[in-house]
């Protein structure tokens, strides 16, 4: 539920097909842009965050649906969204990929409300997760616990901002972006740092 993020989203995933393809496990980190606050959008957040989305529109080219979109009352809470790519990630790594997608799909382009566990356990069901197993492990306080982990670790690297995009050889982190970048200028990065992972 990060507009740049929906923005990147084809950047992301030509660049983690490309480090895939050199055989480099890709790991998604969910980072919390917008938890817990448990009140609804002022009038002018929405005016503010509709002109946001259409900048992201305009630079990227990626679809959102503006009218209708966050609805009086709508509480603009990322936890649950956050939480169900991290139930994705425990149960099955690679339909957290598609989870994501579909979630930022969902809430941009057709403006449905994934902040409810009934919609994130049908996206997921569509992403080709088990309803029944991904319902029950939504719910479950490790999943909970697993999620303020993701938070806190993206909190305690100083990441104010997403999308981000680190690479990580021998524990060491480099940090390929903090926002939004064409694929022209990220792939040749990307390029150059998987040829000296693979020399190394």
């Amino acid at each position: 539920m990060c507009s740049w993020c929906w923005g990147f989203a084809p950047v992301a995933n030509a660049l983690v097909e490309q480090a895939q393809a050199a055989g480099v496990h890709v790991h998604l980190v969910v980072g919390g842009l917008r938890t817990g606050s448990g009140a609804a959008l002022e009038p002018t957040t929405r005016r503010y965050i509709l002109e946001h989305w259409q900048a992201v529109t305009e630079a990227t080219g990626q679809p959102f649906k503006l009218e209708g979109a966050l609805p009086d009352g709508f509480v603009y809470d990322t936890e649950p969204a956050c939480r169900a790519l991290v139930t994705a990630r425990s149960l099955a790594p690679d339909c957290a990929w598609k989870l994501l997608g579909l979630i930022q799909q969902a809430f941009y382009a057709e403006g449905r409300d994934v902040t409810h566990a009934s919609v994130l356990v049908e996206l997921a069901e569509r992403a080709g997760l088990p309803r029944i197993e991904f319902a029950a492990a939504f719910d479950r306080a490790d999943m909970h616990a697993a999620t303020a982990a993701d938070f806190t670790w993206v909190q305690d690297l100083g990441i104010a901002g997403f999308p981000t995009l680190l690479a990580e050889r021998n524990g060491q982190l480099a940090l390929l972006t903090n926002g939004y970048q064409p694929l022209s200028v990220l792939s040749p990065l990307l390029g150059r740092w998987l040829e000296r992972a693979a020399c190394a």
